[in-house]
């Protein structure tokens, strides 16, 4: 930019030395337009940051460059040079009658770009060169605004001629909008192919009306909605915009609209639309629905605003029947690093912002990515995607959740056969056969999750299935309840040993109530959260086989309860620890007091993983979502926990460890795991 703005005042200063006309000037803080001071240039360092120098174009142009100083140098701001006389190219295509020039005005409409008493480039009557005849010429240019084409695209498209073409497009589409067939709507996308050309997107920077792009998407949305469909179908392809339009009925089975386009000399990006057939159902008589794809206007709304969000896909427009509400967009991605998120978007045209709200995510992979959008008229009309900006994923994470749970499913299948082999020795009491009983539903509740979570991240990734995700998500949130569920038993049946000691509780009332506890509670939540959210099309979160959270809160219907479950268990953690024997009197104090951090330590440490205590550290992850260091510590302690509990719960306990060396010496086989 800095070259740029040198480059442009030293060739002034060398062509233009003594034109009064073309003198620049100073806006400093605070003062008015015209209280403008002499002596500007690019040789002499700017002093005050944030001081605005103005300077008028060369004479084969009009309008005005502005810079701004910033670190003690001019850099440029804004670039309203222009050599188009959109007001004679609007005339030529019009029906009505110029008014002077002088005015700025037309029959029926205003032009504001059009500087009074400015050079112009062309001539009123230029377009009848192209036809033979002034009224010959004009019929044509009425019939499909060919006559034009030429000018605009032998101009270059700087920010000055960008700006007059979108508003140009802008007056084409508000007062000559009507009757559009295919010759209007070639004419209309060559206009605006020129200016989102990949080449001019660094223009856009410097275009004055910050909200030129929004204008150009909504000016181009409106003109194509009303074109004219040929035979039921239209197909009009330029380099950076394409439309397309279909007939569509109810009893059609579905209809797509496909692109592939460029988005530079080097890269293709592709899109599609997809009409469902559940949507089309609602269609009381033949309609028609229009499509317009471009590959650069994201890229060109993101250098032309001062939001640092940046879209990965190409924008996809849709005019529809206001009976269809829901639509299927897949985007591939611009940018396919893998650490790269996506969030499905659509372009808010009142407020002229990108929101979330206006779609959901269906499935991401590293190359695409399938969004669930509403289509509103007055709203929501152009769709894309964007890199997630708060999407934490890094290589460490990825490789302790890896090796976590291919340990954490070794660890369990070892939990579970030691229990089978010594589960005779080890349940011949009331209260070791309910630990044992509690310990094993546990172990088996996690390998399933853990397994399932593996198969949730295979369908997200590879099979790109909307209702294997579904399925895939129900089981993992049944199993992941059912986990936290068996060790709330496991917690009130400490507490039952604990607290409760001259109340008996009878075997098969406990294999009940913990059935009912531990598998049926989560099954009633699991049914519930699928059958209230599905339906609404908020039961998957964005990126991910997983409860939705930003639409309807579906997470906190595994929130809420493992969270309650970890509460209670850390108070039954305390009930153990102030209900710890006490050492002998004899002890002196300073070994009574070792005693007691010895035996509270090796307490707590046996209780944390068995009683989920881990998951309680997934709070600091939600109140420091960024930080990276939270990320580590918690999938530290629930990747590996299936290897705490086959080592606090099976080898660290001492008549597991004596049953298994009973058996080893039965079978005279030394067995290392069970020696001290």
């Amino acid at each position: 930019m800095d070259v740029r703005a040198a480059l442009c005042l030293l060739l002034w200063a060398v062509l233009f030395p003594a034109a009064p006309h073309t003198a620049p000037g100073v806006l400093s803080k605070g003062s008015r337009a015209g209280d403008l001071q002499d002596g500007c240039t690019d040789l002499i360092p700017c002093e005050d940051s944030g001081t605005l120098c103005i300077q008028a174009c060369s004479p084969s142009f009009h309008g005005e460059t502005s810079f701004v100083c910033k670190d003690r140098t001019w850099r440029m701001f804004t670039d309203a040079c222009a050599n188009l006389d959109v007001q004679s190219l609007f005339q030529r295509i019009s029906k009505r009658e110029p008014l002077p020039s002088s005015e700025g005005h037309i029959a029926g409409g205003h032009f504001p770009f059009v500087r009074p008493g400015k050079p112009m480039h062309g001539k009123p009557g230029d377009g009848a060169k192209y036809f033979g005849a002034d009224d010959r010429g004009k019929s044509n240019c009425q019939a499909d605004f060919s006559c034009i084409i030429p000018d605009i695209l032998s101009s270059p498209a700087i920010p000055g001629n960008i700006a007059d073409i979108v508003e140009l497009l802008k007056m084409i589409s508000l007062m000559l909008s009507e009757d559009v067939n295919r010759g209007k709507m070639q004419s209309y996308s060559k206009i605006a192919n020129h200016i989102l050309n990949s080449s001019v997107i660094s223009n856009w920077a410097f275009v004055k009306d910050r909200n030129a792009s929004s204008t150009l998407l909504d000016s181009v949305n409106l003109f194509a909605g009303k074109l004219l469909l040929r035979n039921g179908s239209e197909h009009i392809q330029e380099h950076f915009i394409s439309t397309k339009g279909f007939s569509i009925h109810r009893n059609a089975s579905g209809k797509s609209f496909d692109f592939s386009m460029e988005v530079n000399k080097t890269n293709y990006v592709s899109g599609r639309v997809v009409i469902p057939e559940e949507e089309l159902q609602k269609l009381p008589n033949t309609s028609k629905a229009i499509s317009i794809a471009f590959p650069t206007l994201g890229a060109i709304i993101e250098a032309s605003r001062p939001d640092p969000i940046s879209v990965n896909g190409m924008v996809l427009s849709v005019s529809l029947p206001e009976e269809l509400q829901h639509i299927l967009l897949t985007f591939e991605k611009v940018n396919k690093l893998e650490s790269v998120g996506a969030q499905c978007v659509g372009w808010h045209s009142t407020e002229r912002r990108w929101d979330n709200k206006a779609c959901q995510m269906k499935s991401d992979n590293i190359s695409s990515v399938v969004c669930m959008c509403k289509h509103r008229r007055r709203t929501f009309r152009s769709f894309s995607i964007l890199m997630s900006p708060t999407l934490l994923r890094n290589t460490v994470l990825d490789y302790i959740t890896c090796v976590g749970l291919g340990l954490s499913i070794f660890s369990l299948i070892l939990c579970l056969t030691i229990e089978m082999a010594v589960w005779h020795h080890v349940t011949k009491t009331e209260i070791t056969y309910m630990r044992h009983f509690c310990l094993v539903n546990i172990a088996t509740s996690l390998l399933i999750a853990d397994i399932l979570f593996i198969v949730a991240a295979v369908v997200h990734n590879t099979a790109l299935n909307y209702r294997l995700c579904v399925a895939a998500t129900f089981f993992l949130h049944l199993f992941y309840l059912a986990l936290f569920f068996w060790m709330f038993t496991l917690g009130l049946l400490i507490l039952y040993g604990l607290l409760l000691v001259f109340f008996k509780i009878t075997r098969s009332v406990f294999i009940v109530t913990a059935f009912v506890i531990g598998y049926g509670c989560p099954l009633v939540i699991s049914i519930l959260t699928v059958a209230i959210t599905e339906p609404k099309n908020g039961y998957l979160r964005s990126g991910a086989c997983w409860l939705n959270w930003y639409e309807t809160k579906a997470l906190l219907a595994f929130a809420v309860p493992a969270l309650s479950i970890v509460a209670v268990n850390l108070a039954v953690v305390v009930v153990v620890v102030v209900k710890t024997p006490r050492p002998s009197i004899g002890e002196s104090c300073k070994s009574r007091d070792l005693s007691n951090m010895i035996r509270i330590s090796k307490n707590v440490a046996l209780l944390t993983p068995l009683l989920g205590l881990t998951w309680g550290f997934g709070l600091a992850t939600v109140v420091d979502s960024h930080s990276l260091a939270f990320h580590v510590t918690f999938a530290l302690l629930n990747a590996f926990q299936g290897f705490f509990i086959l080592l606090f719960g099976t080898l660290l306990d001492r008549k597991t460890r004596e049953a298994l060396r009973k058996n080893c010496l039965s079978s005279k086989r030394e067995c290392s795991l069970a020696k001290k």
